[in-house]
């Protein structure tokens, strides 16, 4: 089953009266279903923000969107969770090559400082010596 079938099919099981659109009461009750936390005004919300068409429902195109919206927020939040293990300590913001070279001995790779040095300089845009968030995004995309 390909990516668009599995959302086709979620979608289906999500609009629980056939009409081929998601209401809020149908998204308050699915996600609740799956164990979401959202108040009956937060899928409202959800649906007026995503909704293209203006008719206060989710069509596919829609559901789509706000699903693969919230798979990119979860990716971000797992790669700030990623990045805080090789980040200075202290939460400087940013990974040196001391702090990789600790965190790679953790896990059981031993690399120089300067081999972290090299390591850092690929993905290193803007040339400071360390890796900043948005730089460490790039160099695990």
């Amino acid at each position: 089953m390909n990516r668009k079938q599995q959302y086709e099919r979620v979608f289906s099981h999500f609009d629980g009266n056939g009409d081929g659109k998601i209401s809020p009461a149908e998204l308050h009750l699915c996600l609740g279903l799956l164990g979401g936390e959202i108040s009956a005004e937060e899928a409202e919300t959800v649906v007026v923000l995503m909704d293209s068409d203006g008719d206060g429902q989710l069509g596919l195109d829609d559901f789509v969107r706000l699903i693969e919206g919230a798979e990119e927020e979860e990716k971000v939040r797992d790669l700030r969770e990623a990045f805080k293990m090789y980040e200075m300590e202290g939460g400087s913001g940013c990974i040196t090559p001391r702090s990789l070279k600790r965190a790679l001995s953790k896990l059981g790779e031993k690399k120089t400082v300067d081999e972290c040095k090299s390591m850092i300089a690929r993905f290193d845009l803007n040339g400071d010596g360390v890796l900043n968030f948005e730089e460490f995004m790039v160099m695990m995309s």
